[in-house]
């Protein structure tokens, strides 16, 4: 269904500016994520003057969109062909259009809610209906104020079924997304501890989530988990949970080695549920699923068949190191047309200019018509300017003509088995590759052969917590400070390439590196962002021109060096970046330096000065505030001085992680952000809810039981004393746990329990006591630090700070990459 644009106006209440008609099919937040600009409605959300949208208006102009949602205040006199409408709130302006086009269906919508378990759940009911219904959906975790009404506009005429998930982390903001939604079936996950920090209770997050449902047909919701008073009165309800007085009454739970048997009551009948999970989240979130299939009149004999079929949801992509140098992104989370735009734009934000290939198998129970769908990904393909696109599966392959003419190269193959007899043939070479397939085609058989097999202690970087982190640290900052990302250190220990490709996207101002060749080498991966170095040398000072690299000056020798050098390459006005040591004491030009330097700087025309900072030595440390102050006092002196002698602007930076936070006037025109961008927080008595990026994880080698006496490693420095069951762990000092670890000092987590360090930490294995967890086997996944234990913990145990264990994770160790 399209809209023409007096329709759009007409719907929005807007003041409409129409230099010409055309109708509208799709709304973009984003630039980047363009299918067809002639029929695309751009909104400018955010009125931030650094990250507002009203910025990429001509970024979006220039692309071929004509049609922008703007606030009334907005000059659209540059733009003479395109149409505006002008609104007070674009974001309500979103949500009202979207709310329109709900409105025009009638059809089941099945609204989801709660504090955990929300994707899963939407997921999981995809998987048991797709054969009964042509079903919408939300793509991914589009829950958000924007993510629902971009979901909800996905709804065509000939779907069946609709199901959208919808997040709030604030009071006030289920209202507006309840009037998008508009559900006819609520489901309520489970309520826990996700985004307390937005409400005054418990009770009032509950009541906010629940004003979802204020008009469903039916609210289905497990009464463990809901207080009998926080119900709303006349919403018909379809409960289960323990309480005799539930529809669906759970009488015990039997867990077995991959699967768990629920034993209920329904309908007077009592009755075995089989689930392939053991863990409570999944049998939570299976039950829940269960009620809703009853209640749309499933039979339970079908239901129950269903329900041993059930896949695990994996809701990140993974970014691992390929053969031949290459780059695999693996999403088979899902399979749809919207997940692969999404895909897409996360291969061309990695890939960053390089070469680019797509493995895609055909689109199965899409609800759309197939040569709408193919002429779809055909657009995206072309769109995001994908190189080579190999095609698999006999949909896919009825429209050869349309994708081949969207890719330099298109191959195409009935089933994963034909590609993979013939993958020899293609050169995978330097390239970034996008696996994105339908769970029938077996993609994880390519994905084991693209993969580069190393030993199986990796470490996950979450990359969208780090996003996220980004955004909390942006929210503290005044209107037009600039961020400076550090990724020195290997991106601290995370991987400064794939760390930099993100900062790029989210539009980062500046990234810092120790070394140039940690600059040349973000150059060569396409990262284009001002760079500054902070220890370079005359042999590098070639490479640094050449890479477009900006330089810290720190002392009059390395100024003098570098002077010449560009006097003799001809070249003026270098930019370089002057470094004032006000009382760390390690690398700056001391404060008394400030006139011989601006004298210096204004005789010769070598260099043009863009920053001006300094490095605080306890930022995080209120014993030390007095301290601090006096660094900022030398340093304004310093900056002042030099302004006055060279007469020209240029950004002042001295805060970090820590200061941002605690020391709010010390922001300037710029900060810079380490840790805190990796998910610690420095600044420890502030309550920033950073998510951890990075988490260790390796496996089980051996599990040995021993008897009283024995001995376990090297020096026999633990004895047990009693029958102990030890398991062996593919992780030493040489991969970065350090040997501080060793006896009883350091802990590891597996299945929901720490187990203590015995013995010594040796160079590739650690032996840990796991005689109190049950169910431990062989190959099961430890956890070093993540979301159960911190990278803080860890480094108060080895009485180092967490900059050392992040850093310290070998380069032996293999970097999986996220995206949620």
């Amino acid at each position: 269904m399209s809209y023409s644009v007096q329709q759009i106006a007409n719907i929005i209440q807007a003041s409409a500016k129409i230099n010409y008609p055309c109708n509208i099919n799709y709304l973009l937040t984003d630039t980047r994520q363009v299918i067809d600009a002639d029929s695309s409605l751009f909104f400018a959300l955010g009125t931030h003057p650094t990250r507002n949208g009203h910025h990429y208006i001509p970024i979006a102009y220039n692309t071929g969109i004509k049609n922008f949602v703007v606030q009334l205040d907005f000059d659209d006199s540059p733009y003479p062909n395109a149409n505006f409408f002008k609104v007070y709130k674009p974001l309500e302006a979103l949500q009202k259009l979207a709310a329109f086009h709900r409105s025009q269906f009638n059809l089941p919508v099945i609204g989801i809610t709660g504090s955990n378990g929300k994707t899963i759940v939407k997921e999981w009911l995809f998987q048991l209906l797709n054969s009964d219904y042509k079903i919408v959906r939300s793509p991914r975790s589009y829950n958000s104020q924007i993510g629902v009404p971009l979901s909800v506009w996905r709804m065509a005429s000939y779907h069946q079924l609709g199901i959208f998930e919808a997040g709030i982390s604030l009071p006030n903001e289920m209202s507006s997304l309840q009037k998008v939604i508009q559900p006819t079936i609520g489901i309520l996950t489970s309520i826990g501890d996700a985004h307390n920090e937005g409400f005054e209770n418990l009770q009032q997050k509950i009541q906010e989530k629940l004003s979802l449902f204020q008009k469903v047909d039916c609210f289905i919701y497990c009464t463990d988990d809901l207080p009998k008073e926080s119900i709303l009165p006349n919403v018909p309800t379809f409960s289960w949970g323990s309480d005799i007085a539930t529809k669906v009454q759970i009488i015990d739970y039997n867990y077995q080695l991959n699967k768990t048997l629920v034993r209920y009551k329904y309908n007077e009948n009592v009755d075995t549920l089989e689930i392939p999970f053991t863990d409570k989240a999944s049998i939570h979130n299976a039950l829940t699923c269960f009620c809703c299939l009853l209640y749309l009149k499933v039979s339970e004999t079908i239901i129950h068949q269903r329900m041993q079929l059930l896949q695990p949801i994996d809701m990140r992509m993974q970014l691992k190191k390929g053969i031949q140098d290459c780059t695999i992104i693996n999403d088979s989370y899902s399979n749809d047309i919207d997940s692969f735009g999404i895909a897409l734009d996360y291969l061309q934000q990695q890939a960053a200019g390089n070469r680019t290939t797509v493995i895609v198998s055909d689109f199965l129970e899409s609800g759309i018509p197939t040569q709408q769908l193919y002429e779809n990904v055909s657009q995206l393909l072309k769109q995001k300017k994908i190189n080579r696109c190999i095609a698999i599966g006999n949909n896919v392959g009825h429209y050869q003509q349309t994708i081949a003419a969207a890719v330099e190269e298109a191959y195409f193959f009935m089933d994963t088995t034909h590609f993979l007899n013939e993958w020899f043939r293609f050169s995978f070479q330097s390239e970034y590759i996008l696996l994105k397939g339908a769970r029938k085609y077996a993609f994880e058989r390519i994905a084991n052969i693209l993969e580069l097999q190393v030993h199986e202690t990796i470490l996950e970087v979450n990359l969208t917590a780090l996003a996220q982190n980004l955004r909390t640290y942006r929210q503290l900052l005044a209107p037009t400070v600039k961020t400076m990302a550090m990724v020195k250190a290997f991106g601290y220990g995370s991987g400064s390439i794939e760390v930099a490709k993100v900062l790029q996207f989210y539009h980062t101002d500046y990234l810092a590196v120790a070394y140039i060749d940690e600059g040349v080498s973000l150059r060569k991966a396409g990262i284009a962002l001002p760079i500054m170095v902070m220890n370079i040398e005359e042999s590098g000072f070639n490479a640094m021109v050449e890479y477009g690299l900006e330089p810290e000056i720190f002392s009059f020798q390395l100024y003098h060096l570098l002077h010449k050098f560009l006097l003799d390459q001809g070249i003026e006005n270098f930019p370089v970046h002057i470094k004032v040591d006000t009382g760390m004491h390690r690398l700056g030009f001391n404060s008394n330096e400030a006139n011989t330097l601006g004298n210096l700087l204004s005789s010769n025309y070598t260099m043009h000065v863009k920053s001006v900072f300094s490095h605080l030595a306890s930022a995080e440390n209120a014993l030390h505030d007095h301290f601090t102050k006096q660094q900022n006092d030398e340093f304004i002196y310093f900056s002042s001085t030099l302004h006055s002698i060279l007469n020209y602007q240029f950004l002042r930076h001295i805060a970090n992680s820590a200061a941002i936070v605690r020391h709010k006037n010390l922001q300037y025109d710029m900060v810079r952000l380490g840790i805190g961008l990796y998910g610690v927080n420095s600044a420890a008595e502030t309550n920033l809810h950073l998510q951890p990026v990075a988490s260790l994880k390796t496996t089980i080698a051996q599990i040995k039981h021993l008897k009283p006496g024995d001995s376990v490693g090297y020096n026999r420095t633990a004895v047990v004393q009693e029958p102990t069951t030890i398991a062996t762990i593919r992780i030493g000092y040489a991969d970065g746990f350090s040997k501080r670890l060793s006896n009883g000092i350091g802990f590891v987590f597996i299945n929901g329990h720490r187990a203590p360090v015995i013995g010594s930490v040796c160079m590739d294995m650690t032996m840990i006591n796991i005689s109190h967890i049950p169910n431990v086997k062989e190959g099961d996944s430890v956890e070093i630090f993540g979301k159960n234990i911190g990278v803080e913990e860890i480094a108060k145990w080895c009485a180092t700070i967490p900059y050392e264990i992040l850093t310290g994770i070998s380069q032996r160790v293999k970097r999986v990459y996220l995206n949620e």
